[in-house]
């Protein structure tokens, strides 16, 4: 629609939606269109919405490979402290 110009008066006839939340949604569907990554909400473009599923997929990567970090290091001190129990 932004592509058609319409007016905010034609969306919000055609779709229901007060003239804030259309306001807001062409303002975030520019700022994707010239490569801004919304933050707190979800993103409106294909590409964007490809970015924060990729972004979302690396934390929880990343929070995988700490807590396993972790669990190796404890299994390691445990190991140890066993070890020179026996000794």
């Amino acid at each position: 629609m932004v592509e058609e110009s319409y007016t905010n008066k034609e969306i919000q006839d055609i779709s229901g939606a007060c003239s804030s939340a259309i306001s807001r949604w062409k303002r975030q569907y520019k700022a994707e269109l010239v490569g801004h990554t919304p933050e707190k909400s979800n993103a409106i473009t294909p590409d964007q919405q490809r970015i924060q599923l990729l972004e979302n997929q690396l934390k929880r990567a990343q929070r995988d490979n700490d807590i396993l970090k972790k669990r190796s290091l404890h299994i390691r001190l445990t190991n140890r402290v066993e070890s020179l129990a026996l000794a």
